[in-house]
């Protein structure tokens, strides 16, 4: 069982699908036959919600776990070329896994509902959409009787996450198993740095670094809307430059090192300051972006104690890239993630200076353990089936949170409070479990086609 799993109150019934220590390794324990199904079978369905390239990649790991038999029964997205892509690749890695007939690819906005009404308690719905639509599905799949597994960022703004604190107690209360997409935390590597940080192995931290720094990448930048899309699929094709749907670059790329430096200090950051701006708002082609990103971002990071950690992300092309994460405490020094988001080998050195000669410990992982992305199915996949309690809402929700507490003192130049933003009323996307495709889009443009942006100073309250 993943050591980041939280305690939660006995399961009941409703989970269908536990394991007993048998020679065979697997065993479902005997329940009700639901429909088309006998009591015997143990094969864990999966509807996948979101068929980009990481909802694609996510369905992969969740078939290639080893714990017992799984199967893809339905497929979700609002972009029919992307449910095509999707399955067109995972029938063909994994033929005998993949069973969607055309009846169960479903698009539009209300297909979430479809595809999960495709499973059974106990199954997994695996939410990889833009995370504005998070509490939405996050709220059928309890209704059902769901196991989920939610890709990063959880939540947006504060309305969104105290919702989603809610649904996440709810889940709990249903002994329902919840994976969040916060990979680092499933990283071997990263996983024996935490403890040897908290043994105190650097003594007290004194100081934490993070970077993500390169060209655009994703959806970062946006020209203006072109005729033959609305708005609304406009902003949720090109969700990671508009706030409602992603937070922007700052939550959807930068949440990753934010979560895994938090974790090493083993608290959240209480308060942040920052700044950034947008240094070309132009295309080479000479093109205004309507997007709602800046170039850079510089946040100051305060714990409780004082402590600082300070995070610089940037996405311009031809600058030096950096994309790591550091620790320094009073006894040394450690790199957290060499390259990426958690990249290893980590290790732990006894000066300020990283070298070989003061390096005291260097992480390997253990074999066939190498792969945060299907540890965190497996340790899923594991606590589904001996129904163990696991349920990474409540640290997933926070991440979110905190990484959102620092995009917003970026975006109004005040310095933003954990308790601020939790407690704000700016809710980006109100009603998005009532979307239609006739539904306004959350943000609207003006005559020349330009989206509200970020204004420090002139906007302090709201960061648009």
């Amino acid at each position: 069982m993943s050591t980041m799993t939280m305690n939660m109150p006995k399961t009941t019934r409703r989970n269908f699908l536990k394991t007993s220590a048998t020679a065979a390794g697997v065993v479902l324990a005997a329940g009700v036959p639901r429909p088309g199904y006998t009591a015997e079978d143990n094969t864990i369905r999966i509807a996948l919600i979101g068929c980009g390239g990481r909802g694609t990649g996510a369905a992969q790991n969740a078939l290639n776990t080893k714990l017992g038999p799984t199967r893809l029964v339905a497929l979700a997205d609002v972009f029919e070329n992307r449910l095509r892509s999707s399955y067109g690749e995972l029938s063909r890695r994994f033929a005998d896994q993949v069973d969607v007939p055309a009846e169960r690819q479903f698009t539009g906005f209300d297909a979430y509902q479809k595809a999960m009404d495709c499973l059974r308690p106990g199954d997994v719905a695996i939410f990889a959409t833009p995370p504005a639509f998070r509490w939405v599905h996050f709220q059928y799949a309890i209704q059902k009787g769901l196991n989920v597994f939610m890709e990063k960022p959880v939540t947006v703004d504060g309305p969104t996450s105290k919702r989603m604190l809610q649904l996440a107690e709810q889940a709990s209360a249903k002994g329902l198993k919840v994976g969040v997409g916060l990979m680092s935390r499933h990283s071997r590597e990263l996983q024996e740095l935490q403890k040897r940080v908290s043994d105190g192995q650097l003594g007290d931290i004194i100081l934490m670094r993070g970077y993500r720094m390169h060209g655009p990448v994703g959806f970062f930048a946006s020209l203006p809307k072109p005729p033959n899309i609305s708005h609304l699929r406009y902003q949720v094709q090109r969700f990671h430059s508009f706030l409602w749907a992603s937070g922007g670059n700052f939550s959807d790329f930068y949440i990753h090192i934010i979560d895994h430096l938090s974790w090493m200090k083993n608290a959240w950051p209480v308060r942040a300051q920052g700044l950034g701006g947008r240094h070309y708002r132009q295309s080479p082609e000479g093109q205004t972006y309507v997007d709602q990103n800046f170039d850079t971002y510089s946040v100051e990071y305060t714990f409780a104690d004082g402590t600082k950690f300070y995070f610089d992300g940037r996405c311009m092309t031809g600058c030096r890239d950096q994309y790591n994460s550091f620790l320094h405490g009073t006894k040394g020094m450690a790199i957290a993630s060499r390259n990426g988001d958690c990249g290893g080998p980590s290790a732990i050195y006894s000066t300020q200076n990283p070298s070989r000669a003061s390096q005291v410990w260097v992480s390997k992982a253990p074999p066939g353990e190498g792969d945060p992305y299907q540890n965190e199915w497996n340790d899923l996949m594991a606590a589904i089936r001996n129904n163990q309690p696991y349920n990474e809402a409540k640290y997933g929700i926070e991440a979110s949170l905190v990484t959102s507490m620092g995009r917003m003192a970026a975006h109004t130049g005040q310095e933003i409070t954990y308790e601020e933003i939790l407690n704000g009323d700016h809710e980006f996307a109100p009603g998005l479990d009532k979307l239609t495709e006739d539904t306004p889009a959350p943000l609207q443009a003006d005559a020349q086609g330009r989206y509200p942006v970020p204004e420090p100073g002139r906007k302090g309250k709201r960061e648009y």
